[in-house]
């Protein structure tokens, strides 16, 4: 478990919220405004920004209006996903409120079993954030036929005035561990530029196939998006590649079970799509259980051991958004620390990745 320390008192929110104005028999409409940019909103997308300034409108609304040009930036059309600058100007039409999302009534039981759930999974939470240990096969956001997802569940967390809480980073639907979740819009602005600065220090545990040589090392490619029967993969790319990103990881040796398997931490300096599915499979060590990545000809899984993805997002380190530090790790997910126990490995042993590179 992790925690937060040398809190300074918050400081007030700097966006206020849409104001409305009423119009026509029992609707509402909001009026037309133009307003600035701040300071701790540059770098958020059109489509956040719009709905940290109208926390009642539903997201599916916001899009629908940026994608009709009701929405401008410095008097131009936009995209849902443009990043915004400090003192740009936005255009926000006139939206109909009755279109906007209400609070949840207390009470429904569906809601309160996920309540229920969301408080069993939270590692830390204070007034701007929640550090969530995400299961493994939960999907952070939706997608085609992905019903449940945190990102939903997180609905069930709207205040009063309509906020929700955000994600402000990502994990896969199969990796287990720390998720950071934004519960103001002041700390979601806070932490996007954290994360965009390479700030935050992620690290993550996994169980490979063989020995890594040598035991510390720095896995530099490119990386680009390919679709393979409906489903992405990441394939190692040429420099230069149209859609190739640079993607750079490093990663220690923990501690080796034979030469068939080895525990290694993985600190990824930056975020590309399954990056550390995708290094380790590019060295010659892919993770244990990975079903996209996984391509070592006749290996065979010890027995006892499930065949599930051994990666785990153990410890999340970021400064807090009103100072001092958020640093909390994750346990291990069942099925890793059944692994764990299968082959003697201790989870109290020094970690050596630590002291690996920020860059």
């Amino acid at each position: 478990m992790g925690g937060f320390t040398d809190k300074t008192p918050p400081t007030p929110d700097p966006s206020p919220p849409l104001r409305s104005a009423p119009r026509g028999e029992g609707r509402e409409r909001s009026t037309v405004q133009n307003v600035a940019v701040t300071a701790d909103e540059a770098g958020m997308r059109v489509d956040r920004f719009l709905e940290t300034r109208c926390p009642r409108l539903s997201f599916s609304h916001i899009q629908r209006v940026i994608r009709k040009g009701e929405v401008r930036v410095n008097g131009k059309r936009t995209q849902p996903n443009n990043r915004l600058e400090s003192g740009q100007s936005v255009r926000i039409p006139p939206l109909r409120l009755d279109q906007q999302k209400k609070p949840r009534a207390p009470g429904n039981e569906a809601d309160e079993k996920t309540r229920a759930f969301l408080k069993s999974i939270t590692l830390y939470e204070d007034a701007d954030v929640l550090v969530l240990d995400k299961p493994m096969g939960l999907a952070v956001q939706g997608g085609s036929g992905t019903a449940r997802h945190l990102d939903g569940m997180l609905e069930v967390l709207r205040d009063a005035n309509g906020q929700r809480p955000r994600l402000v980073h990502r994990l896969d639907k199969d990796t287990a561990g720390c998720l950071l979740v934004a519960k103001t819009r002041f700390a979601a602005a806070a932490l996007a530029k954290t994360f965009r600065s390479r700030a935050a220090r992620k690290i993550y545990w996994a169980l490979v196939a063989g020995a890594p040589k040598p035991r510390q090392g720095r896995i530099s490619t490119f990386l680009a998006k390919e679709e393979r029967a409906e489903e992405s993969h990441m394939r190692i790319a040429r420099h230069g590649e149209a859609g190739a990103s640079h993607a750079v990881t490093y990663y220690a040796v923990v501690e080796t079970a034979g030469p068939a398997l080895a525990w290694v931490s993985l600190k990824p300096v930056t975020g590309r799509t399954h990056q550390l599915r995708a290094h380790m499979a590019h060295i010659g060590h892919p993770i244990v259980g990975d079903p996209k990545y996984f391509a070592r000809e006749n290996w065979e899984l010890p027995g006892g051991m499930q065949n599930k993805l051994h990666l785990v997002a153990r410890r999340i380190v970021v400064p807090h958004p009103r100072g001092g530090t958020i640093d909390v790790t994750a346990p291990l997910p069942p099925h890793m620390r059944q692994s764990w126990n299968l082959i003697g490995l201790d989870v109290t042993r020094y970690d050596p990745i630590v002291a690996a590179p920020e860059e």
